[in-house]
């Protein structure tokens, strides 16, 4: 049997119960950065500071990322790790009750990944409209007519080619990434992604920060406004921003660490993932508003009066305008689509590898089949969707569902069945501080629980809101069917998944180190068990066998 260091083989381990694992800690965290590290951070993160405070929002991101992001992304890493299976199996060796919740992250997962994937391959489409700026006249019309060929609010098969050539190139790079596996896809992607995009992204931020005006545009940025700070909308702010950009509670980094060989530490690189995350958002915001600072320099208006400054609109509108502006604006563009592309196509992969470990977990299928199923159904979904005229708003719509809605509940139910019902807390928090160099106790488990009663607020108060006050001016029925109907499917899901029987039985599963031995003093020994030596090693079986 090869050792927990060894990369799995996608296909022959598959068929025997073998789980992949990482080639090492490195991989792992450049695995992890390049989950959390996406479209937000580009897009996102620097409009909801400049919204919130400016420079004073670094105060409420900074206690977020402390209290809420860290702590779950512990608790992610925890489950995952002990448990040794994407959601769904990880549940359900926690409580054969709570396999419904897995379901949930793999449902928000497939909804997601089927309309991240249209964004990436607009930035990919304007990668190339990059070289002769094909926007120049008018970069709104290029991309609401021209480009996206947007037509009125409602549900049409109108296709746009223009979409769905570089949609279907993105899902085929997507599925091969899957069908390699974890060592041989995933990880060799990141791996060379993630440094890629640091590159990429800094030439561009150097750049931008040259441009006549960007001194005024970081500034506007991070001018202090601390009577923000008053405000419950800011800190409800950052709090959402640091759980969305960390691909928190959608089963993802769940999934990363299930992954992990025995002998890891979790602490560690979890700190290096959320505090590189950070830094990337950071960096974004010079770039953003370095480049925002020129546009209104040009246009002889403040950063206060530019329209677009966050989202689709920033990316696609406001950013094309400034390039069609500035000298070697061809460059810049092309190096601006470029990050946007590897950041999201890295991003993409960690969603869809959580929908294709749970199936691999359940039904007992290769890496392969897992992609082929995964992908081949949810590209077909996508260019259905988000291949048309309507597709901005069918996006619109659902991504403020799966995130405002999907992703809070998401989040509640796990820390519920864990801690509340499950009773896990100790044992995980044991198993944390017995395998890393940082060593948690019951304040991570009492912050944990506060986290939970913030996000049941926030889940209320925007339940409420979009039922009673709809969405941007949206029809009801075009809410209902895209909005509540996206929660819908993740309410099916996990009512119905955990009814189908498991193809691979898992009675005998032990995690390791044992509940007994975590109570004892650990003692790491060459063989791999601890003091106890009840157990071989994690996920171990009754017959030393390791999942």
């Amino acid at each position: 049997m090869p050792t927990d260091s060894t990369p799995a083989s996608a296909e022959s381990k598959a068929g025997r119960g073998k789980r992949e694992v990482w080639s090492g800690q490195t991989a792992f965290i450049l695995a992890a950065i390049g989950s959390a590290v996406g479209l937000g951070n580009i897009w996102r993160f620097p409009g909801e500071a400049y919204d919130n405070g400016g420079g004073a929002f670094m105060i409420p991101y900074l206690v977020a990322l402390i209290t809420a992001g860290i702590p779950i992304l512990f608790l992610e890493n925890a489950i995952g790790h002990r448990f040794r299976g994407s959601a769904p199996l990880a549940f359900r060796r926690i409580s054969r009750r709570a396999e419904g919740v897995g379901w949930w992250h793999v449902a928000i997962c497939f909804v997601i990944g089927l309309y991240y994937t249209v964004i990436i391959a607009w930035a990919l489409s304007y990668f190339f409209f990059s070289f002769d700026l094909a926007w120049a006249g008018d970069p709104a019309a290029f991309f609401n007519d021209e480009f996206l060929q947007l037509g009125d609010v409602g549900v049409g098969l109108d296709f746009v080619p223009g979409v769905l050539i570089p949609l279907a190139a993105i899902w085929a790079v997507a599925i091969l990434v899957l069908a390699l596996g974890i060592a041989h896809g995933v990880e060799k992607l990141n791996v060379i992604g993630i440094p890629l995009l640091v590159v990429t992204f800094g030439i561009l931020v150097v750049r931008a920060l040259m441009l006549d005006g960007a001194a005024e545009g970081v500034e506007a940025l991070f001018t202090p406004d601390f009577s923000a700070l008053t405000s419950p909308d800011v800190w409800i702010a950052a709090y959402g921003q640091v759980f969305f950009s960390l691909s928190l509670a959608y089963g993802v980094m769940l999934t990363y660490a299930s992954y992990r060989s025995r002998r890891s530490n979790l602490t560690g690189p979890a700190l290096v993932v959320a505090f590189g995350n950070s830094s990337f958002s950071l960096l974004a915001g010079l770039g953003v508003f370095a480049t925002l600072g020129f546009l209104a320099a040009r246009e002889g208006v403040a950063v206060a009066d530019l329209e677009g400054i966050a989202g689709v609109q920033l990316s696609f509108v406001t950013f094309p305008a400034v390039i069609a502006q500035m000298p070697g604006g061809q460059w810049f563009g092309a190096l601006f689509f470029a990050s946007l592309v590897i950041a999201g196509l890295t991003s993409l992969i960690s969603v869809l590898q959580s929908v294709s470990s749970a199936l691999q977990d359940k039904f007992a299928w290769s890496p392969r089949r897992g992609a082929l199923t995964v992908g081949l159904t949810s590209a077909t979904l996508s260019m259905l969707l988000f291949g048309t005229t309507t597709a901005l708003y069918v996006l619109d719509v659902v991504d403020q569902w799966a995130n405002q809605v999907g992703i809070v509940v998401g989040a509640v139910a796990m820390i519920a069945v864990t801690l509340w019902f499950g009773r896990r807390g100790r044992e995980l928090a044991r198993h944390l501080s017995v395998l890393s160099s940082m060593k948690v106790g019951l304040g991570w488990l009492v912050i944990v629980n506060a986290v939970a009663m913030l996000l049941l607020y926030i889940l209320v108060d925007t339940t409420v809101s979009l039922a009673t006050e709809g969405y941007d001016g949206y029809p009801g029925w075009f809410l209902i069917i895209f909005g509540w109907g996206a929660v819908a499917v993740l309410l099916v899901t996990a009512v119905v998944m955990p009814l189908v029987r498991w193809r691979r039985a898992d009675d005998d599963f032990v995690p390791w180190p044992s509940p007994e031995e975590l109570k004892a003093p650990f003692r790491a020994g060459a063989s791999g068990a601890s003091a106890g030596g009840a157990s071989a090693g994690p996920g171990a079986t009754k017959d030393g066998g390791e999942r």
